[in-house]
């Protein structure tokens, strides 16, 4: 495989809203670029980023797919990611290991739900970003309006350095603010072009456009200010160089537009890519923890010792599992060992395989800026750190939202108990949004996930790839516990049976925790003096942990609660690890009960479109399932009503808005924050709890 040198490498995300067109535009990609020769369908289920059957059949995106190829004299490694809020943790993970991200946003619908869900997620990240505004062909397309949410709902620092040509159906090309030449494409499959000067009609339009994009990036480039204050000329080159400075610096966002279904503006999209979005090169230099528990770090080179990331594992039907790694320093061969900082092992490298899809070539090493991955590893989970063993080096791991929704599962026979177990066990390991509990109550398996399609995607899984047939119980709401007030505990755990007794004695104050976003026990140790020997506080922080996941009211896990040790005493001799750990769980509960705890419930933000004369009957009915209505909004002749609402609401919710629009309405939902159950549903809840209470 060709080295190329790193300043010209592109590691990309093309992230967006559910059907904003990411896979259509990766496949436009791809086959500019060379690396497909035939134009892959979203509709037809012939898209090669979308390769899973359940990927074909429904026409989505559910698992985030890597490619690699060529354009110019850059390299792209490209990652195609889901659009739906059930599978936003493939989003997540891609953007930790990514560059740059091209965030893709519908002519029509604009700024949707998931797409500020995204670009929250690549503000965390710090990835700087190309936003691109696809489907200008449709009826009702917009590209100012676009414009507009994108600085309004996202607060960015955004311009056009392109304006479509023609509207709607006449969109026939793409005008360039920095050369100043319109695109006009004469053929439909995009490859054929001429380079024209903009038309007498669309000047002035330009020139406005071009006066402000020159304005925005003046707001990050001083250079640029002060040469468009005092009407200066301005080079091509000099408004390159300082759109790539501005974005790099997460400064300044371009806006492009195009066609991708209609193969219009595709090319221009990947000339900015290689233009404007940084190398591995221009990211700053990661950090991780050393030997020494001290920050350290790793400079980006092939020089340096070998750093990479497992950032998403997958089973292979061939080969079995496949690691997916970035690597961010030196270099890896195959048939050598890696050592995993984060378990303490090292592993074989058996084969490594740059990814296109499903499709794997085996190459015989990758270096610095490279994604590929790896075959043999048998230990190593998502967020893991591999690196060389002379050099050990932990990397920061990634975060995964909490599962909202739950189900039980039993296998429909004895022959096909082993079968589920191993089934479950692997989807796990490749899903860290997907959670497999057993309920010793009630002997059942309990899956939990991101929502309904997350769930019903893993049970066709189950079925087809593995091969089980098994038993499916009601969807069930990941219900919370928390306490409302602050309390001080006490818990005493003393055993005596003739020789070595048992002595732990903890001292708690329990109050609700001020930042809730976190959804989390937080463990303070305020012990001063050797009351408790520190030798103990670990295991007191265990039986924090052990108890919160069983809350007093329903069973149901204990969050948002900060518990701070404050006091305690122990016996020299009686004493240990397991008499602290007893005690802080009997401290914790004795806490839990007398803090007035309640219920908390998922609420979920969503945005229900549909045509107007059904306006009344949507809020209506959502304002009947406890939503509160935040806005309504006109998207051409659709009305969007956005709001929350509580999921344990929205269960078969597609079917009744079905019925309520006659087929014409849709609506998207993702989880937004824990709210406290209403008194008189929450005693139902608590009473039921008995029988059907379950860990999530």
């Amino acid at each position: 495989m060709t080295k190329y040198p790193l300043e010209k490498i592109r590691n990309i995300g093309i992230i967006a809203h559910i059907d904003a067109g990411k896979t259509t535009t990766t496949e436009r990609i791809l086959f500019y670029t060379g690396k497909t020769h035939k134009l892959g369908e979203v509709h037809n289920g012939t898209a090669t980023m979308d390769w899973m059957v359940q990927e074909q059949e429904r026409g989505i995106t559910i698992t985030a797919a890597a490619t690699t190829c060529f354009w110019r004299d850059c390299r792209f490694n490209i990652i195609d990611t889901p659009g739906h809020v059930d599978f936003t943790v493939e989003v997540e993970r891609s953007l930790k290991v990514l560059d740059g991200a091209v965030v893709v946003f519908c002519g029509v619908g604009g700024v949707e739900p998931q797409s500020e869900t995204v670009w929250r997620q690549a503000d965390r990240y710090n990835v700087p970003r190309l936003a691109y505004v696809n489907k200008m062909d449709r009826v009702g397309s917009d590209f100012n309006n676009v414009l507009a949410q994108i600085c309004e709902r996202l607060g960015a620092n955004a311009a056009p350095i392109q304006i479509p040509y023609g509207l709607e159906e006449s969109f026939s090309g793409v005008i360039d603010l920095i050369s100043q030449k319109l695109w006009f494409y004469e053929d439909d499959t995009g490859k054929t072009y001429e380079l024209l000067d903009i038309p007498a009609e669309y000047k002035e339009k330009a020139e406005k456009a071009r006066a402000m994009m020159l304005e925005k990036l003046s707001e990050a480039d001083d250079v640029i200010m002060e040469k468009f204050l005092n009407n200066q000329p301005i080079s091509v080159e000099e408004i390159r160089k300082s759109i790539r400075s501005a974005v790099i610096n997460g400064h300044f966002v371009p806006v492009l537009c195009g066609s991708s279904f209609k193969n219009k503006g595709v090319q221009l999209l990947l000339d900015a890519v290689c233009d404007y979005l940084p190398s591995p090169k221009d990211i700053p230099a990661i950090k991780g923890m050393n030997e020494k528990g001290e920050y350290e770090e790793i400079a980006v080179s092939e020089a340096s010792p070998f750093c990479a990331l497992c950032f998403k594992v997958a089973t292979d039907p061939y080969v079995g599992k496949l690691n997916y790694i970035r690597v961010y320093s030196g270099k890896l061969s195959s048939g050598v060992y890696s050592h995993n900082s984060s378990r303490r092992l090292n592993e074989r490298v058996a084969k490594i395989v740059q990814m296109h899809a499903n499709k794997q070539e085996i190459i015989q090493d990758v270096s610095v800026g490279d994604i590929a991955a790896i075959v043999g590893l048998r230990d190593t989970k998502t967020g893991d750190t591999l690196c060389d063993e002379n050099t050990p080096i932990i990397l920061e791991p990634m975060k995964f939202p909490e599962p909202v929704i739950s189900q039980a599962i039993e296998p429909k026979t004895k022959a096909d108990q082993e079968k589920l177990a191993l089934a479950l066990k692997k989807i796990e390991e490749e899903d860290p949004s997907f959670r497999v509990t057993y309920n010793s109550e009630t002997g059942e398996n309990i899956i939990s996930g991101m929502g309904q399609l997350h769930l019903d995607i893993i049970i066709d899984r189950i079925s087809r790839e593995f091969n089980v047939s098994a038993n499916i119980g009601k969807p069930q709401v990941a219900y919370k516990e928390t306490l409302t007030k602050k309390v001080s505990s006490v818990g005493k755990f003393i055993q005596q049976s003739g020789g070595r007794g048992q002595y732990g004695h903890v001292v708690f104050e329990m109050s609700p925790k001020e930042e809730k976003s976190k959804n989390d026990i937080e463990f303070i140790d305020k012990i001063r003096g050797g009351s408790i020997p520190r030798e103990f506080i670990s295991a007191v922080k265990k039986g924090v942990i052990a108890a919160a996941r069983n809350g007093i009211l329903a069973g149901y896990p204990v969050i948002d609660v900060v518990v701070t040790l404050v006091d305690g005493s122990y016996h020299e001799v009686d004493s240990s690890e397991l008499a602290f750990q007893m005690a802080a769980g009997i401290a914790f509960s004795e806490g839990m009960r007398s803090a007035s705890p309640v219920l908390l419930e998922p609420i979920m933000d969503i945005e229900v479109v549909a045509p107007e004369e059904y306006m009344g009957t949507v809020i209506g009915d959502l304002t009947s399932k406890r939503g509160k209505i935040v806005s309504v909004g006109k998207r051409v002749n659709l009305r969007a009503i956005r709001g929350s609402v509580p999921l344990a609401e929205m269960f078969g919710y597609s079917t009744t808005l079905r019925s309520a629009t006659q087929g014409r309405g849709s609506f998207t939902m993702e989880p937004s924050a824990y709210a406290e159950v209403p008194a008189h549903i929450s005693q139902k809840i608590v009473t039921q709890g008995s029988v059907t209470r379950h860990r999530v």
